[in-house]
């Protein structure tokens, strides 16, 4: 390995833009890694920026270019001679190729970034009698992204780009089915756009005549229900990952984003969201709103109450939990005591709770929407604020944000039940 970083060192540019064009040339070689790397030189001052950026929009473009010239050159005779045993016969691939010119320049620029598609980008083009006018644009356009993007983000890391990689591989697998399940039901609804859209026009239909006797409080409990159980089933991920200390390569990546990019001094004045102050003026905002409402007081001011005043009771349960299953085999590992953060937790609660009560008989449509985009800036800015000026590790933060979550939404669906049946009664 020291070899091959030698080596690297030695020829970088000569090394990437063949390792880029072998690469497109749909041989298994990983540009994403070699261009982090790049990235991680020029971080060190070994390369320059601009001409690690250059090398690969050069060598992605002459690579694509290169398959494309292939692909147009011998590529429909294949069709005809083979393609009746891929279920892909001279019919078929002509709808393909009619769709391919329609849609296809337009994902040359993001195929650079999906593995095993970046590779026959260009076979598939020339095949498809795409013009070399109409390729060659967003070709080279996605080539010059990728680049920016992969080198941009080894200099950014720095040192830390070996465990932001290592960190992202673990979900590759992941995200290649997803995409993979994204792709076909893509192609499905190319293929078959006119049969899917009748369907769904009687599906509609029957939904809205469905709709009609619902109330809007019983469609607003399944979408809490909804948000419930995603924020659950999240809950119990991060739990998994404390108690197998997987967080490790998140928070070092995350405190070095943080420190290096993102934290600026005038971000400290965050810090006046999670005072005293701040939390007792929007608690009395809030109370003030309810009393002049005048709808559902009692109740209202019962979910404020219990809400706010049992979120520290919550975090203690959930920190007993843990160390209770702590005890089962995972003595000995480090685990921060701080997870979940009890003040990310009052943190969310408070500010949750309120938005939620101030919005919930608003007649502007817009204005949840405007209500939730503020809130979720003070959460992400005082979390940058406390990872950069604290020693408070990232994911003590995010857990605390996401148990804090699963309390309120619980507490929201369980009042808006009460709710329905005090009206029903």
């Amino acid at each position: 390995m020291s070899y091959l970083i030698s080596l690297f060192e030695q020829h970088s540019y000569l090394i990437l833009f063949a390792g880029i064009f072998l690469e497109l040339m749909a041989l298994p070689i990983s540009g994403e890694l070699l261009m982090s790397y790049a990235g991680y030189f020029v971080y060190q001052g070994k390369m320059n920026y601009l001409l690690a950026l250059l090398t690969v929009f050069f060598s992605g473009g002459a690579g694509i270019t290169v398959t494309y010239w292939i692909g147009r050159a011998g590529g429909y005779k294949l069709i005809e001679k083979y393609g009746k045993y891929i279920h892909l016969g001279p019919e078929r691939y002509k709808k393909t190729a009619a769709w391919f010119e329609r849609s296809g320049s337009k994902l040359l620029i993001f195929a650079y970034f999906i593995p095993g598609v970046r590779h026959f980008t260009g076979y598939i083009s020339g095949i498809s009698r795409m013009s070399f006018q109409k390729f060659i644009i967003p070709a080279y356009t996605g080539s010059f992204l990728w680049g920016f993007c992969f080198i941009t983000l080894g200099k950014v890391l720095g040192p830390q780009w070996q465990a932001f990689h290592h960190a992202a591989s673990k979900y590759f697998v992941m995200f290649i089915i997803v995409l993979a399940i994204l792709l076909a039901v893509f192609l499905v609804y190319r293929f078959y756009k006119d049969q899917i859209k009748s369907f769904f026009v009687r599906v509609l239909k029957r939904l809205m005549a469905r709709l009609k006797t619902i109330r809007a409080t019983e469609i607003f409990l399944i979408c809490l229900t909804l948000v419930l159980i995603g924020m659950v089933s999240l809950m119990l991920g991060l739990a998994q990952d404390y108690l197998a200390n997987d967080f490790t390569e998140f928070n070092e990546v995350t405190n070095y984003i943080v420190n290096s990019v993102i934290y600026q001094p005038w971000m400290k004045g965050f810090f006046i969201f999670q005072s005293i102050y701040v939390f007792g003026f929007i608690t009395a905002i809030t109370i003030l709103r309810i009393w002049r409402k005048g709808r559902n007081t009692a109740l209202e001011y019962l979910l404020l109450l219990i809400t706010i005043s049992g979120a520290k009771a919550f975090h203690d349960s959930i920190t007993q939990a843990l160390s209770f299953l702590e005890s089962f085999g995972f003595v000995g590992k480090f685990h921060s005591e701080n997870f979940p953060d009890l003040n990310a937790v009052i943190i969310i609660t408070i500010y949750g709770v309120c938005f939620f009560l101030l919005v919930r008989h608003s007649n502007r449509g817009l204005t949840p929407v405007f209500a939730a985009l503020f809130a979720l800036f003070i959460l992400i800015g005082l979390a940058v604020a406390n990872i950069a000026s604290t020693n408070l590790l990232p994911s003590d933060i995010v857990g605390g944000y996401v148990y804090g979550a699963v309390w309120i939404f619980f507490n929201f669906l369980l009042f808006e039940m009460l709710r329905l049946v005090l009206e029903r009664d």
